[in-house]
């Protein structure tokens, strides 16, 4: 009924008496809606026609009497009548019953207004609603329903508010309501009744009281079950905006009934501190009960508060809790607003799905019962997410309660189990933002701070069971290098305590065991470092003998770690010194007069070592050389301690008095020798100090000067007894591998004494020809004999003789003497034996890959075979390896050269008879033996390539492949990978020309290809190619250079790639590679620096050798300047095919980063370039300059330009026609010319007619300083701003005949412009940074002419990913560069680098290219833009006369998106309401449909579907009021009590309600849903976009109210 019509008839009427009986209806019947709503609409109305007109007194109290009467007759036996349906299986949700509860609440309301109010809203709170809401009258069947009596008091509010008692009588019962009521959904309601209560009574004293009374009847009564606390967040969300108002006020009333304190803010109430204004700890124990709720509203709802918690805090500046003392102990929660952002983004993205569920409560419990068991906390860091586990392992680092010592006890055993697993992922390690490469990783950081606060927290009687404990757990598992890595240097840093005893020393002993697997032989090494740091720092000297800790040395490899004269060896020394005297003594010590003594340790276990008993006459195995290794690092460190060598002979004395009596003593028992040569052995390997660098001198030192002259004096009857043994001694199984101990011994004495003139002499004179012709002998006797045990030990002894021998004058080839090359003439004829029957020219190598016989051998008791003859294969393994040892020896220094040419004394048909052997060399022999046959095929290869084209390719294609199924096998791989790279790229190989060996030069071109292809997934594999091909073709000076660069040429393909090598590698290769990076810069404080050899594995490591050898080129040479040309054509031709692939072209991309590389080799090489190829050159130069290209690579192409016209100034005209050239599709690329033009201060001394060529360029600027696009316009400036400054040209110019004329005026008024930006917001901004940029500012393109600014300092300033950054110290590392250099390594002038980079990028993309993000976004017709001059009256109706006049009708529906904030999201939307006819789309803001993301989507939608605009914080109003009208607020969330899409039947005034894109509905409007709806689904991913989600609820709703179309 209309208003007009109903203020008609009140004027009319003279008696109302029969409208109201008109209007009512019988008290037992259910009245349709329509007849209350109008009953509703005459009441309103009358009562403003009486309250605005004068009447009689007698006829207003008659009408009051009457509106009273329809709350008594009418309304309440209604809501009586609608809780009766309301009883036990009825669906709550009904919307009959909604609707008519809705109704009649209305109709209450005006009647209280208009009747006189207080007293009947009084009556028909305490007789009618409130006893329905107390829980002792839930017995005594109250005449309404609580979810009725709740609507009736939400009704009665403003009324109920007015008086304090009944306000507080309402909200008391409510309240009671909230925790008793059986229904969730009742809860729900009756929040809302909160809400609406405490907005009733509005501000000031009034209000605070009632909040207080309102919160001290939710805590009162409130447990820890879950039900309460689920109902308690519903409430105090519901509240926050009182709880936590968006300004404190602090004044006080000055008639406060309550004391001083009445009067204060809301937000002093009793769930907030009065003396702060913050949470207590009961609103905190609530929040952290619904943080590991199962309930996931109710922990969002937990979230909801520690937000508006911490927005709180921000606002009032204080911390929250503001101290511990606020709350209980049981409080975890610490915010303060200097951290608020951390903490924010951890709760939001992490702890509510990751940690809290799951922990919160474990944390808790550990806290108070100090319980071991840790599963629950296991799930703590289980995601697939690795950012969000990192920022979990991030937050419990910080945990200021690990600072406690009660929590650091209970939570030990989390601390040494679960965490510790969860620290075994590496990609935790990767550099956070703003690290840089070679940066400690900031989990790294955090570890060490965090262990050493966590064990200086425990306490002190517990600190060393659980640093054992964690030890343990490491040596449980096996680790990656990363992680390892920085969990030792965090025990490293740990506070000296004696926290560790023996058990500790062997936990750490299984670390080094158990994880030290990985192969990056440098992490591997550092963490043995820190280990042992560790070691150090925490053991408890008193509870560990000498014993322990030597036996623990001998898990430190020399090689990695523990090597003599290293700082950590020092370090070593120093400690045992400062505690010499306190170690525990053993058992066998205890008579000892110097116990703990070091030097008396040594010589007992010197003594104890050398004493064995008698043989037995039995075969006997080697003994365990880890006793001769731990004796070893004890005597060297005993006699560094000491400090000098005189107690070296003392020490030693019983070992060299075994060694003396070696070859005359025929009774020592054989595990005696066996002894006394592994510590002399151990002696000289650990003795020496290997890992200082080339050229690098040590003092003199004493101990290794006094060993070598002690053990010279018995070196005669060492190596008498070692030949003995060799010749004819060692026939035993078990004497294979004590052969092998012999041969070592001799390797190590010939290095050591081999300088000598005396041992030399006697070594070439009778050792290795006696020697070399007893295993000759053996072997070629040994055909006839029977395959037995004695006979093919004594064959695999002889030839691994003959390969040492071979390969200690390989390492003597300068020295070798006659009588050494004779017998070498007999094993040449070993090998190269006559064929049976044939002439003396015809040789056959039958005894190359020859292998030994599998012994025949008894069976031992149990039927097994002896464990020697069971490693056979092994054995006959290294007899065929050893083969090739001799062999490589022969083909290099056997015997005088043959003739003028010949390179070899095997002639070219034996050499490829061998190479034929390789060939099945290789197929036959482990992969960790093959290096042998490689180093052979190197020299084989390059003598019969020409004539033996076929079996090359055969033996270069099976060493490959060999190669290839060694990747996975890091430790055989490498060595491999160099052997066959030198091999099949032999010099002479390289230097084969097409059509010599076509066949063979393409499979080596084909195998380069995919060296650089494994090279994508492998780290270092293309450096050991570029390395070798680098430093073979690297000129000399001599004669065969020009072959070498020849050959080069023919390989530009190989170089080109190398100048723009650098992969970006997937994530876990670059954090090998950043962390290694890491460990080379800590230098000297991390050892394995100095004893651990560069592997050059770095993926910048090509680039720098490339360019390296290009810097030796000389352009004056013809095929230097052709091998330049060439290898520029290509970079361009590179440069060329990226720029019109049609892959994504991004900054960083590859694509990018190989434009980069292209442009800065170019711009190293262009000194070189000569003038006739620099007209070529600078077109090139100009078609890239149109290019669309990143920042980085056009500052690259404009200083090549800017360089190119300074050095041939007379190209100059060729640039100005670049500005006259028509490109259409790049307008703005003309920002890259008018850059060169900003620097033309540079290159105008090198011009001729300054003048003209000023006046050329000012024409030029100024058409460009009127572009329509701005940031042309400002470039355009600054160069007008740049040349004009050029005084000279200027008066020059000025000075012509012609002068400037009108020209001045005109740059004056353009430069006053540009200065005027200084008003004019943004484009100040652009001016300013433009000109502050470091490309027109600090840069000048001559003096900063380096390899570090354009390698370094460019990348870095123009935001090109840090991994593309090569620093200086790299190139300068590598070395090779050429003495002689066209621009320096190192920058001269500092100026550059102690820039940041600028936030201005140029831009060169047009529109097409900025509209391109939406390219693919689906087109539809737009209907209003077909013909807009007809439709123009129809544009001025409203949407809905717009729809109605195309027989277009909309439902009752209303969408609320006001939560939404995408573009897209909300374009989608609208189309989908409009066309299923929603009644309107409610949005925050009416600008979204001016957005063109939303148009490109809406597709004119928007003009057909009413709009409304409501803001988010108006939503709960917004709610509340759609709810009194009668819709039914549905909301797409996941509850306890959602219902399923497909069982929901919609009512057909419904409100949809959106949530936000990433967090969905706010926790604060949960409880304004009458329903959560959800979409069933099937998938992993549990989530929908939101338009899509929308859509499926819209379509749903449009097909239960379908309409049928009209026709």
């Amino acid at each position: 009924m209309s208003s007009v019509l109903i203020n008609a008839l009140l004027t009319s009427a003279p008696n109302y008496d029969p409208i109201f009986d008109s209007l009512s209806w019988p008290s037992d019947s259910w009245p349709e809606k329509e007849r209350v709503e109008a009953l509703t609409a005459f009441i309103d109305a009358l009562g403003r026609h009486l309250a605005g007109e004068p009447a009689d007194r007698v006829i207003k109290q008659h009408v009051a009497a009457r509106i009273e009467s329809v709350v008594w007759t009418q309304c309440v036996p209604f809501l009586r009548k609608i809780s009766q349906e309301n009883g036990p299986g009825k669906n709550p949700g009904d919307a009959r019953r909604a609707e008519s509860t809705a109704a009649a609440c209305r109709l209450l309301a005006a009647c209280v207004r208009h009747c006189g109010g207080g007293d009947v809203a009084a009556r028909l709170a305490d007789d009618v609603a409130l006893p329905a809401l107390r829980e002792e009258d839930a017995e005594a069947s109250p005449p309404l329903s609580a979810e009725v009596a709740v609507e009736v008091v939400a009704a009665l509010s403003p009324s109920l508010a007015a008086d304090e008692r009944l306000a507080r009588a309402a909200l008391s019962a409510t309240v009671r309501c909230v925790r008793a009521a059986p229904e969730v959904r009742i809860s729900g309601v009756a929040a809302r009744v909160l809400l609406t209560m405490l907005d009733a009574c509005g501000t000031g004293p009034a209000a605070s009281r009632a909040l207080r009374l309102t919160l001290d009847e939710l805590f009162g009564a409130a447990t820890a079950v879950p039900a309460a606390t689920e109902r308690a967040l519903l409430c105090l969300t519901a509240l926050a905006d009182h709880l936590f108002p968006p300004a404190r006020s602090t004044s006080i009333s000055a008639g406060a009934e309550d004391g001083a304190d009445a009067g204060a803010s809301i937000s002093t109430s009793a769930g907030i501190s009065i003396s702060t204004g913050q949470p207590d700890g009961r609103f905190w124990r609530v929040v952290q009960d619904g943080l590991t709720h199962e309930d996931n509203v109710c922990r969002k709802r937990a979230l909801y508060l520690l937000k508006r918690c911490v927005a709180f805090s921000d606002d009032e500046g204080a911390e929250c809790p503001s101290s511990p003392s606020d709350g209980d102990e049981s409080v975890l929660f610490r915010w303060s607003p200097s951290r608020s952002k951390l903490l924010r983004e951890f709760w939001e993205d992490y702890a509510l799905i990751h940690v809290v569920r799951p922990v919160l409560n474990r944390i808790d419990a550990l806290i108070q019962t100090t319980a071991t068991d840790n599963q629950g906390e296991s799930r703590m860091f289980h995601s697939e997410n690795k950012s969000l586990m990192r920022e979990g392992v991030y937050h419990l680092l910080d945990l200021q309660a690990l600072r406690q010592p009660a929590f650091a006890t209970a939570f030990s055993q989390f601390i040494v189990g679960p965490f510790m697993d969860v620290l075994s992922e590496s990609s935790l390690f990767h550099r956070a933002t703003g690290q840089s490469i070679g940066d400690c990783p900031e989990l790294g950081t955090k570890l060490k701070v965090f262990l050493a606060s966590f064990f200086s927290s425990l306490p002190s009687e517990e600190r060393g069971s659980v640093l054992l404990q964690l030890i343990q757990r490491l040596g449980s598992r096996h680790w990656c290098a990363v992680p390892i890595l920085f969990l030792s240097q965090a025990l490293a840093c740990l506070p000296c305590s004696p926290l560790l005893g023996s058990q500790g020393l062997h936990a750490l002993r299984e670390v080094l065991r158990c994880t030290m697997i990985t192969h990056q032989v440098l992490l591997r090494g550092a963490a043995q470092c820190y280990l042992l740091h560790s070691a150090l720092c925490l053991t408890q000297v008193s509870a560990v003998t000498l014993d322990d800790f030597f036996s623990f040395l001998t898990h430190f490899r020399a090689d990695e770690s523990l090597c003599r004269g290293t700082p950590l060896w020092k370090q070593v020394t120093v400690w045992l010194s400062d505690n010499e005297g306190n170690f525990k003594t053993s058992v066998e010590d205890s008579a000892s007069l110097n116990k703990g003594s070091i030097k008396a340790y040594v010589e007992s276990e010197m003594h104890s070592f050398l004493q064995v008993p008698a043989s037995t006459g039995q075969s006997e195995r080697l003994p365990d050389p880890r006793e001769a290794d731990k004796l070893t690092r004890a005597f060297l460190l005993c006699v560094d301690m000491e400090g000098g060598g005189e107690v070296v002979e003392a020490l030693l004395r019983p070992l060299l008095d075994t060694l003396g009596r070696l070859s005359t003593n025929a009774y020592l028992p054989l595990h005696k020798t066996d002894k006394s040569l592994q510590l002399t052995l151990r002696l000289f390997q650990l003795g020496g100090v290997p890992w200082l660098p080339d050229g690098g001198k040590e003092p003199e030192d004493t101990l290794l000067v006094a060993m070598k002259n002690l053990v010279l004096k018995v070196v005669d009857s060492v190596q008498e007894f070692i030949l003995r043994r060799l010749c004819s001694e060692l026939q035993e199984l078990s004497d294979v591998g004590r052969a092998e101990l012999y041969l070592c011994v001799l390797r190590q004495l010939v290095l050591s004494y081999g300088a000598l003139p005396q041992y030399s002499n006697n070594m070439h004179h009778t050792y290795f020809p006696k020697l070399i012709q007893v295993s000759l002998d053996v072997l070629q006797n040994a055909k006839q004999q029977v395959p037995s045990v004695a006979s093919q030990v004594a064959r695999a002894v002889a030839m691994a003789s003959l390969a040492t021998t071979c390969d200690l004058m390989e390492q003597q080839a300068g020295d070798l003497r006659p009588e050494t090359m004779a017998v070498l003439v007999s094993l040449k004829k070993y090998f190269c034996s006559p064929a049976s029957g044939a002439s003396q020219s015809q040789l056959t190598l039958e005894n190359v890959n020859q292998t030994l016989l599998k012994p025949t051998s008894s069976l031992s008791d149990g039927g097994v075979q002896p464990p020697a003859l069971q490693d056979w294969g092994r054995t006959a393994a290294h007899f065929t390896r050893d083969q090739w040892v001799c062999l490589g020896f022969l083909a290099r220094h056997a015997g005088p050269a043959g003739g003028p040419g010949q390179t070899t004394p095997l002639s070219d048909r034996m050499l490829g008879a061998a190479l034929g052997c390789s060939v099945d060399a290789l197929a036959l022999l482990p992969s960790d033996l093959v290096l042998p046959v490689l180093t052979f095929m190197s020299v084989a290869l390059a003598q019969v390539a020409l004539c033996e084209e076929e079996l090359c390719v055969q033996a270069v294609t099976l060493g490959w492949e060999l190669v290839q199924g060694l990747s996975s096998n890091p430790h055989d791989f490498w060595p491999a990978l160099r052997g066959f790279v030198g091999a099949a790229f032999h010099r002479s190989l390289l230097e084969l020309g097409n059509n010599q060996a076509p066949k063979l030069t393409s499979t080596l071109k084909q195998i380069a290809a995919e060296l650089m292809e494994l090279s994508q997934s492998k780290t270092g594999v293309f450096n050991v190619l570029m390395e070798h091909c680098c430093r073979r073709w690297l000129p000399t000076g001599h004669r065969g250079d020009e072959a070498a660069i020849a050959s080069a040429l023919r390989y530009v393909h190989v170089l080109t790639e190398a100048c723009v090598y650098g992969p970006v590698y997937r994530r876990d290769q670059r954090l090998i590679q950043e962390v290694q990076t890491y460990v080379e810069q800590l230098g000297e404080d991390c050892t394995a620096n100095l004893v651990v050899p560069g592997d050059n594995r770095d993926d910048q490591m090509p680039r720098a050798c490339v360019l390296a050898f290009l810097s030796h080129l000389d352009p004056s040479k013809p095929l230097h300047k052709r091998l330049l040309e060439d290898l520029v054509t290509q970079l361009l031709k590179k440069d060329k095919d990226i720029s019109k692939s049609k892959v994504r072209y991004y900054s960083n991309s590859l694509q990018h980063r190989v434009k980069n590389r292209v442009w800065q080799t170019l711009l190293l090489l262009l000194p070189k370039l000569g003038e006739g190829f620099m007209a070529f050159l600078l077109g090139e130069v100009f078609e890239a300059g149109f290019g669309s290209n990143q920042a980085s690579v056009k500052y690259l192409i404009e200083w090549t330009m800017i360089l190119i016209l300074l050095r041939y100034p007379e190209h100059i005209e060729r640039f100005w026609s670049c500005f006259s050239m028509d490109h259409e599709k790049t307008k703005t690329s003309i920002c890259t010319f008018l850059s060169v033009v900003v620097h033309l201060n540079i290159i105008m001394p090198k011009l001729k007619d300054k003048g003209s060529q000023w006046r050329r360029a000012l024409d030029v600027i100024l058409q460009w300083c009127f572009s329509h696009n701005f940031s042309v316009r400002l470039y355009a400036l600054l160069a007008l701003k740049r040349v004009w400054g050029l005084a000279d040209a200027r008066a020059e110019a000025e000075g012509a005949s012609d002068g400037l004329g009108g020209l001045s005026a005109v740059v004056e008024a353009c430069l006053n412009q540009a200065e005027a930006m200084q008003s004019t917001g943004n484009a100040n901004k652009n001016w300013s940074r433009i000109q502050e940029h470091f490309f027109f500012g600090a840069f000048h393109p001559t003096r900063d002419y380096s390899f570090e600014t354009i390698l370094y300092t460019f990348p870095s300033l123009s935001e090109l990913s840090d991994d593309e950054w090569i620093p200086v110290w790299k190139c300068e590392k590598l070395g090779g560069f050429s003495a002689s250099l066209s621009l320096p390594l190192r920058n001269p002038a500092p100026d550059l680098s102690l820039l940041q980079p600028g936030d201005w990028i140029q831009q060169d993309k047009g529109e097409q290219d900025k509209e391109e993000r939406w390219a693919e976004v689906q087109k539809k017709i737009t209907p209003w833009r077909l013909s807009i001059q007809e439709q123009e009256s129809e544009l001025q109706l409203a949407p809905q006369q717009r729809a109605a006049r195309l027989g277009k009708f909309h439902g009752a529906l209303l969408v609320v998106a006001s939560l939404i904030d995408k573009p897209t999201n909300l374009g989608g939307l609208c189309r989908t309401c409009e066309i299923f006819g929603a009644s309107a789309l409610v949005l925050d803001s009416l600008r979204h449909v001016t957005d063109k993301h939303f148009q490109s989507l809406s597709v004119s939608s928007e003009l057909w579907l009413p709009l409304q605009e409501v803001k988010p914080v108006e939503l709960t109003d917004f709610l509340q009021l759609k709810k009194s009208e009668g819709y039914c607020i549905v909301g797409v969330e996941q509850t306890a009590n959602s219902q399923s899409l497909q069982d929901y039947q919609f009512p057909e005034k419904t409100l949809l309600l959106l949530g936000n894109e990433r967090e969905g509905i706010p926790a604060n409007l949960l409880q304004l849903l009458d329903v959560c709806v959800e979409i069933p689904q099937q998938g992993v991913i549990r989530s929908l976009n939101v338009h899509v989600s929308a859509a499926l609820l819209i379509w749903e709703y449009t097909r239960q109210h379908l309409r049928p179309t009209p026709r």
